[in-house]
């Protein structure tokens, strides 16, 4: 049976100040509700958030990558590198500065890598040029969740611009029929979703044996959300003679295994992988009942550096019940999670980025891949179940080396 640490009580409030404790073990490490079934249908270890939480004030030693290349040493198009300038490239972030390498020489790989620190480039870049230089490549880039699928088609729609290499994506919640178009198309990337991309293939829609190139994007997710037997079935139906790329931010025990498994003398790059960004400022807040949370979450909301707040919450329910009393209370909130229709969820994290509103309220949905700019905080108004969980929420600040700041309420 898995135990779950409890958390030591933290200071109160005073004033309009906001006084913040961080989270440490109980010295008895008492037990918290025992083994706790995860999503698809695992269980989970408890989790010990006192790992993360100040990190960045505990004067930890990260230790410095040196980047050895810039965009123009690697062996691109010129096509490709004037989509690069054109976005301002010039340094490739670390994990791309050393994947892109051997991606380029063809290798299998296993990227690992913290939360917004450009994993997708990394793969996109490569696979790019590989298409640009033999229009016979296929690539398949499986995504957990639909946001984060289109977010790779997007990055890679403006990375491939003007360059005649063309994408699909294949996505639940959108209609079937536009997406078996495209497909007639003949692209040479398909972005999808498992569960669709299973439904397009049943249709003989998508014959996996063409792909010679296949991309599994947050795979420790997959597991999470018990798509690692889907997974496993696309990998089995690919050409054997294929370059096979795994990407995320952890690798758990049944991830290396899939990847030695199916991937072919991989190598494996791992940037500061496991643990939280060091430019998250984490804090932690204890409430006695749900009265005083909801009073401490408005107390942070009104805060002026309060610009952009991400809300995570457990439930799809707690979602909507916490949006609804935040609209009551004035504030500019919307809201996703997996009942919401695509179009609903695209427009809301749309209206997000763009600042039309200072809070998104969402489920896991939103923990992964999403890159969204100049998020400040981002808060846990549930306790996440794993340290995975912990890591990809609060990644949504901080990113691309600006800081941020990771509150996690406890009751």
């Amino acid at each position: 049976m898995y135990q779950r640490t409890s958390l030591r009580t933290g200071r109160q409030f005073r004033s309009k100040r906001i006084n913040y404790s961080s989270f440490s073990r109980s010295p008895r490490g008492a037990q918290r509700g025992g083994a706790r079934g995860g999503r698809g249908g695992r269980f989970k270890p408890a989790l010990d958030i006192a790992q993360f939480i100040e990190k960045s004030a505990r004067g930890i030693d990260v230790k410095q990558v040196i980047i050895k290349h810039a965009f123009g040493d690697f062996n691109f198009s010129p096509e490709l590198k004037r989509n690069l300038e054109r976005r301002n490239y010039i340094q490739p972030t670390p994990i791309q500065d050393q994947a892109i390498p051997h991606i380029l020489e063809g290798r299998d790989l296993v990227g690992l890598a913290s939360t917004g620190t450009g994993k997708t480039g990394a793969f996109l870049l490569p696979l790019i040029e590989k298409i640009h230089k033999d229009r016979s490549q296929k690539v398949l880039i499986i995504a957990p969740t639909r946001e984060l699928a289109e977010q790779i088609n997007s990055e890679f729609r403006m990375f491939a611009y003007g360059m005649n290499i063309f994408s699909a994506l294949c996505i639940g919640g959108m209609p079937t029929y536009k997406q078996l178009n495209a497909l007639k198309m003949n692209p040479h990337v398909i972005i999808g979703t498992p569960g669709r991309l299973g439904d397009i293939a049943d249709r003989k829609a998508i014959v996996f044996s063409s792909f010679n190139n296949v991309v599994v994007d947050e795979i420790d997710r997959m597991l999470d959300m018990g798509f690692i037997k889907p997974i496993g079935d696309i990998l089995k139906s690919l050409n054997p003679k294929r370059q096979s790329l795994f990407f995320s931010a952890t690798i758990p025990a049944p991830i290396r295994k899939l990847a030695q498994q199916f991937l072919n003398n991989f190598i494996m790059v791992e940037i500061q992988s496991g643990v939280t960004v060091h430019n998250i400022n984490q804090k932690v807040i204890r409430t006695d009942n749900r009265i005083m949370k909801f009073d401490k979450l408005k107390e942070i909301l009104t805060l002026r550096e309060a610009e952009k707040v991400l809300i995570f919450n457990e439930t799809k329910r707690g979602v909507d019940v916490l949006t609804r009393d935040l609209k009551d209370s004035g504030f500019r909130a919307l809201c996703i999670h997996g009942d919401k229709h695509q179009r609903e969820r695209q427009r809301f994290l749309t209206q997000f980025r763009e600042n039309k509103v200072q809070i998104l309220v969402a489920t896991d949905v939103a923990s992964r891949g999403l890159d969204i700019k100049d998020v400040t905080h981002v808060i846990n108004y549930t306790v996440p179940e794993t340290y995975d969980d912990y890591i990809h929420r609060i990644g949504r600040t901080g990113r691309s080396g600006s800081k941020g700041t990771a509150v996690t309420f406890i009751e």
